[in-house]
């Protein structure tokens, strides 16, 4: 348990940012997995659509550090890909 003055403010920041963080990575893999489920249905429009939705969730959570930058590049190479063989 914190004991200083500082250790508890920084206890509270972090608990703040947990939430925040927690937020994001969240929407983040909802709106990825929402994206594969239209891949596995063969809705290529609707997933086309929620492709730019899954690139602005992945490139926020890069841009904060919650996930790398080079995860974030893979993840979306990989949605488009799968798009792509929709056909």
């Amino acid at each position: 348990m914190a004991i200083t003055k500082s250790a508890k403010r920084a206890i509270r920041g972090s608990e703040k940012k947990k939430v925040y963080n927690d937020r994001r990575k969240k929407t983040m893999k909802e709106v990825v997995k929402e994206v594969r489920t239209l891949v596995s249905t063969k809705d290529k429009k609707a997933a086309q659509e929620m492709l730019s939705k899954a690139y602005k969730a992945l490139d926020k959570a890069a841009k904060t550090n919650l996930i790398k930058k080079n995860t974030a590049s893979r993840k979306k190479s990989r949605l488009a890909k799968m798009i792509k063989k929709i056909g």
